[in-house]
Order: C-alpha cells, then sequence, then structure tokens
C-alpha cells in the first residue's frame, strides 16, 4: 500500500510538472516573439493556472444547483426561468446612466445634437413669430397648439443654460479647466450668459394686459450664438461641408424673402385688403400670393403694379435697395462658398494646363503627353490631391506622424529587415516615406542600376523581370510587399539590382531613400548594429553560390598524401636512407609515373 501510494504520488507530480514545462515553453515563445517585435500584444501575461482537482461534495438535499457554480454574470431581471440576461435591459441601464460633469464642446457628439434642438427651437421662433404676427393664422381656436410649442421651446432654452452651458470645458492658460465651480463661472461671466437671460426675458405676462401678441416673443430670436456655434461644430464632422454651407446659403435667401412676404401683407392690411392695385386683394392663399410679391420684388424682375400713395411709394423702394444689396450679398457668399469647395479642382486644373502648355512649347512626342495626362488624372482621382506631403506639411510633427502610423506602419513593421529595431527610430522613418504613383509598364528599377531607395506597395502590383531576354516574369508583388530594402544598408557604393521591376497597372509605392536612413540611424546607435548585421546576412544568403550537381564517380580520385608524411619522405629521399620509408617512397613514385 505504501508503494502504491507513493508511485500514484509520483505520478501526479509528473503530471503536474509536465504541465508547467509546457506553460513555460508558450510563455517562452510569446516572449521571445514580442522583443521580436515589440507590437505583437499577448492575450495572457501569465499562464492560466490549471484547474484544481477538488473532492465532489455531496449534493444538496433539495436538489438545487450550488451557489458557487453558478455563472457570476447571469443574473434575472424576470420570473421566468427560460431566460437570463447577462447586461441589464435597457431601461435599467436608463436609471443608471450619469451625465457627463464637463463636456467638452469640440468633440462631444452629444453636445452636437443637443445644439441641434436649440437650433430647431430658434428656428421656430425667427420664422413663425412675423408669420403669427402678419397672417391671420393664430386664432382663439388654434392658440393652445402656438402655445404649447412655444413652450416647449422655452424650457429647451432654459435647459442649455442650467444644464449643458455650465458644464462646457475651456481653456485658460493652455489647460483644459473641468472643475465645475469655474466652467460655471467662466459661462456666467460670457456675453452668451448675457444675451441667453435676454432671451428669456418673461415678457409673456403681458399677455394678461394686451392679449396673445407674438412680438412679445421676439427676444427669443436672439439666441443666434447657439446657431453660428451649431454650424462650426457640424462643419467640422461632416466629410462633405461645403454641400451644407449651400444649403445654409440658401436658407438664408428664403429667409429674407419669407420676412419680405410678412412684411408686404402687413402693409396691404394697413393699407386695406383689396384697397389699391398694388395691395394684396385678399384672393388665394395669402402667405403664397404674398411670397411670390417678395421674390420679384426683392430679385428685381418687375413686372408689378405701380405704388399709388406715398406710403406704398417709400415701402416698396425700401424695398427695391433692400432687395438688390441682400441679392448681391447672397451670389458672392454663394460664390465663395462654391470656390471653396472646387479650390482643388481649379488647383489641379491649372498644373495641367501648364504642364501641357510647356510640353507643347518643347514640342515633347505625343506619347510622352499622353502618359502625363494620364498621371494627372489618376493621381488627382485616388488621391484627391497631386502631393501629400503639401498637405501634410501645415501639420504639427505630432500629427503627421500619427496620420504616418496609422497609414504606413502595419506594412513597415512587417519587413524582416526591421523587426527588432527601435520603435520611435521605425516612427521617424514613417515620416520620410514619399509617395510616389507609376503607371502600367513604368519601370521602377532596371536591372544593373544603383540601389539607393526602398519601395513599399501601398496600392496596385508589380512584377519582377529576368530570364535571358529580361521578359520573363519571375514574380508578381501586390500590396504590402517590400521590395529593394538590402539596398539601404549595402556598402561600397550600394547594391545593384538584380532584375527589372515593372509596374502592372497603376500602382502606388512608398518610397524611402538611404541618404534618408543614414540620416536617422545616426540618433540610434543600436538599430543601425542591428541592421547593419541583417543585411549582411541577407547578402550572404543571397549572393551564395549554388551548389552543382554532376553525376558520381564510379572510381572516387585517390586521397591526398598528408603534409608531415610527405615531410618525413622527403626527409628519407635527403639523408638517402634504405630502411621502410625508402622503400615506400620508391613505391609511391613507381604509382605516381603508372597514374600519369
Amino acid at each position: 500500500r505504501i508503494g502504491s501510494a507513493s508511485s500514484l504520488s509520483s505520478a501526479v507530480i509528473n503530471n503536474r510538472l509536465q504541465e508547467l514545462v509546457k506553460l513555460f515553453k508558450e510563455r517562452t515563445e510569446k516572449v521571445k516573439e514580442k522583443l521580436t517585435d515589440p507590437d505583437v500584444t499577448s492575450d495572457e501575461e501569465s499562464p492560466a493556472a490549471s484547474p484544481a482537482k477538488a473532492v465532489p461534495a455531496a449534493a444538496p438535499a433539495s436538489g438545487e444547483e450550488p451557489a458557487g457554480n453558478k455563472p457570476a454574470g447571469d443574473e434575472h431581471y424576470c420570473e421566468m426561468l427560460c431566460c437570463t440576461f447577462k447586461c441589464q435591459p435597457w431601461l435599467d441601464r436608463l436609471k443608471n446612466y450619469q451625465f457627463p460633469s464637463s463636456i467638452d464642446p469640440l468633440t462631444n457628439l452629444m453636445y452636437v445634437l443637443w445644439l441641434f434642438f436649440v437650433v430647431m427651437a430658434w428656428n421656430w421662433n425667427c420664422w413663425l413669430i412675423p408669420v403669427r404676427w402678419a397672417f391671420p393664422y393664430q386664432t382663439p381656436s388654434n392658440l393652445h397648439c402656438w402655445l404649447l410649442v412655444d413652450y416647449l421651446c422655452d424650457l429647451i432654452y432654459l435647459l442649455d443654460i442650467l444644464v449643458f452651458q455650465t458644464r462646457l470645458q475651456f481653456v485658460r492658460g493652455g489647460d483644459i479647466i473641468t472643475d465645475k465651480k469655474a466652467m460655471k463661472e467662466n459661462y456666467l461671466r460670457s456675453q452668451r450668459f448675457k444675451m441667453d437671460v435676454v432671451c428669456l426675458l418673461p415678457l409673456d405676462f403681458f399677455y394678461f394686459k394686451v392679449g396673445v401678441n407674438p412680438l412679445l416673443r421676439f427676444p427669443r430670436c436672439l439666441k443666434y450664438m447657439a446657431f453660428f456655434e451649431f454650424n462650426s461644430r457640424l462643419e467640422a464632422i461632416l466629410s462633405k461641408a461645403y454641400i451644407y454651407r449651400v444649403i445654409r446659403t440658401t436658407a438664408y435667401l428664403l429667409y429674407s424673402l419669407h420676412v419680405n412676404s410678412c412684411l408686404y401683407y402687413w402693409a396691404s392690411a394697413y393699407e386695406g385688403l383689396g384697397s389699391t392695385t398694388w395691395v394684396y386683394d385678399g384672393e388665394g392663399n395669402s402667405y403664397i400670393r404674398c411670397y411670390y410679391w417678395a421674390v420679384k420684388t426683392l430679385i428685381t424682375i418687375g413686372g408689378l403694379p405701380d405704388p399709388k400713395t406715398l406710403f406704398e411709394i417709400v415701402f416698396q423702394l425700401l424695398n427695391y435697395f433692400t432687395g438688390v444689396f441682400a441679392f448681391s450679398v447672397m451670389i458672392g457668399q454663394m460664390r465663395d462658398v462654391v470656390g471653396a469647395a472646387t479650390a482643388g479642382q481649379t488647383y489641379y486644373r491649372s498644373c495641367m494646363d501648364s504642364t501641357i502648355k510647356y510640353m507643347n512649347f518643347y514640342k515633347i512626342p505625343r506619347t510622352v503627353q499622353n502618359r502625363v495626362k494620364t498621371w494627372y488624372e489618376y493621381t488627382w482621382h485616388s488621391q484627391g490631391m497631386l502631393d501629400e506631403s503639401e498637405l501634410l506639411v501645415q501639420l504639427p510633427d505630432k500629427m503627421r506622424l500619427d496620420i504616418a502610423i496609422d497609414v504606413n506602419y502595419n506594412i513597415v513593421s512587417k519587413v524582416a529587415l526591421f523587426q527588432g529595431c527601435d520603435r520611435q527610430m521605425i516612427f521617424d522613418m514613417l515620416k520620410r516615406l514619399k509617395s510616389v504613383v507609376y503607371l502600367p509598364n513604368d519601370y521602377v528599377c532596371k536591372k544593373g542600376e544603383i540601389g539607393r531607395e526602398m519601395y513599399i506597395i501601398q496600392a496596385g502590383q508589380v512584377q519582377v523581370l529576368g530570364g535571358p531576354d529580361g521578359t520573363t516574369v519571375l514574380v508578381t508583388l501586390k500590396a504590402g510587399s517590400v521590395f529593394g530594402e538590402i539596398s539601404l544598408l549595402a556598402a561600397g557604393g550600394g547594391n545593384r539590382r538584380t532584375a527589372n521591376v515593372v509596374a502592372h497597372g497603376f500602382a502606388n509605392l512608398f518610397i524611402l531613400d538611404k541618404k534618408d536612413l543614414n540620416e536617422i540611424l545616426v540618433h540610434y546607435p543600436e538599430s543601425q548594429k542591428l541592421l547593419r548585421k541583417k543585411a549582411k546576412k541577407m547578402l550572404k544568403s543571397s549572393n551564395k553560390p549554388k551548389e552543382e550537381k554532376g553525376d558520381p564517380l564510379i572510381i572516387p580520385p585517390r586521397a591526398d598524401t598528408p603534409k608531415l608524411f610527405q615531410a618525413a619522405l622527403a626527409a628519407t629521399g635527403r639523408l638517402g636512407g634504405k630502411g621502410p620509408l625508402a622503400q615506400l617512397r620508391w613505391r609511391l613514385k613507381e604509382l605516381k609515373a603508372m597514374q600519369e
């Protein structure tokens, strides 16, 4: 019994040790991989413990499952036994939601959405207060509907003041302030707070004395700062902001015509509907007829009836002056919006026209001109610009690095030559990459030329040509492939290209120059040593001659006589001895003569 127990315990210990050895091997492989490529992240930093072997306990008498065996994440929120919820229902989420203590007005999308509701309430007041004042659309039968929407807009204004504006972050001395008291004091001292207070002046109490007059709500239209802030935030989000600018400029024109139509109906009612040929005659839809008159007046189309009274003449003159000024302003603003939207296209056309003029002046062959035009068109349509560096040069160095990492790091980190190097060196190298577009059948590099660049394929394909005539496709490299990396570190004037590389279709390549890499390696000596070592190893493996395999000899050649034995035979010959060595020396001479 003692022997069986000891053997059983030794078997258990042996199994446990084997498990530990296996786990340590896996951890060693992960550490090696992480040292080779620092960006490789392991799922588990430490090996998971093996499940403990416990003696099964007796089941409860009631047949219920033990509490320790229940999943920790499963919770019941209903009385039915058929369903469980791993996450809380949306109603409980809504109850447990906590409003943020501070809001970033530049990047918080929730704040932009709230500004949209504020702007909608502001537009309700701006568009409908003049209509309700001039036209007879507000009646005692529908007054409760108008007041309901009015006070709903006032509630939105009040929430904007109490909840959102007092939580907006701001910058003071270069620091982002998120303290509640400081944010509230900053808002109370701002010009916007004063305008917001004026917007909510309780002039509605005068309703009890003069009746429900929509003009008493005119201060609600002074919340224009929210409208301009919403425009700024929305344009920063949209990818094609010029479309929104065109819509906004059109809305300005429509609003000016809207106000003019309201003024025309008021003037007609003041003079008396249908009293003269100039005023509105009261037939048809009053708003549509007055809006039509406002369009003809502000755009100065003409064909309007002549005013009769002094009031009508003065009103018409003011309309003409306002129309000319407003219409010219709208046209100028629309021109600026369209010009800003097509600025890139205009620059592309001007560059292409100048290049065509230059080629025509020097009588460049038509085939070359066609290739230049194709390059312009493809580069513009694929990138949206002719030179990416012109855009990135305006950004700070840190932002240029962030963009370069997102675009190129996944490709460069896979290059075998740069694996294990300092990450900061790779980051500096990413900023030196240059984007170049090659047309179909363009030579990226030719056989025999000195290689001073490394190429990374961003899009498209290239073909490596070889063979006796140099037209055989040896291999096709696709997006993400790298070639020419050995040339960056080759000594003795550079490494000559061993094959022709041709673009198969349109190819967009990133190029790293040898001079740029040497300027970077000055600051990273350890990475420079590692790269030199790798480059030498790769050059030896690429330049290693292949072993020639011939037919095996039936009778292998005789091995050469050892040098020490040859020296002993030569000494025997000089001394003239007659021993065994002398006889052996004479026998070897005979064999050599027979072989000859």
